[in-house]
């Protein structure tokens, strides 16, 4: 077996658990929100703290949605250089110049994410009315990030891959000519 098959695999239960975890959430959340709206209108009788509830879902869901556009490659980028890029080439460069970009942004920030994590887990702070651990909201920066920087790196290795393949195809180009 080879590493590579390994870590293939490991990434992709990392995938499923990431999926199956952003499903059961979606589920979660519409469940509470179907309960507060019966109990709201239909009995007139509103859960206290039901928003407080949603509040941790929502957290996970947006930095889990976040983790998945880097993983599906398909994040919100502005393309405006390469409508001036020409040459396939270039192009190449240029993407692994902006994974490489990506990559320090993303371990600022996760490094930023890790002094909130510790932070938060030495304080153990408590939400407001239900006195959930807020530990389980707050933790989902610092896990999301890091999910970001695996799918970065990853985007940076099939960058340089692809470079790298279209440089040995010139050479191959240029041994037949």
């Amino acid at each position: 077996m080879k590493p590579e098959s390994g870590i293939k695999k490991a990434l992709n239960k990392l995938i499923s658990l990431q999926r199956i975890v952003t499903v059961v959430l979606v589920l979660a959340l519409t469940l509470l929100v179907v309960i507060q709206v019966i109990l709201r209108y239909v009995f007139k009788a509103p859960l206290m703290g039901i928003e407080e509830m949603m509040l941790f879902p929502i957290i996970w869901l947006y930095m889990l949605g976040g983790a998945n556009a880097s993983q599906q490659r398909n994040h919100i980028e502005c393309g405006v250089m390469t409508v001036y890029i020409k040459r396939p080439k270039t192009l190449k460069l240029f993407n692994i110049v902006k994974s490489i970009i990506s990559i320090a942004v993303c371990i600022w920030l996760t490094y930023w994410a890790y002094w909130f994590f510790v932070y938060s887990l030495t304080r153990w702070k408590l939400s407001d009315l239900l006195y959930i651990p807020m530990f389980l909201g707050e933790s989902a920066m610092f896990i999301g990030l890091i999910l970001m920087l695996i799918y970065a790196v990853i985007e940076f290795v099939d960058y340089v891959k692809d470079f790298t393949n279209s440089l040995f195809a010139a050479d191959k180009e240029e041994i037949k000519c």
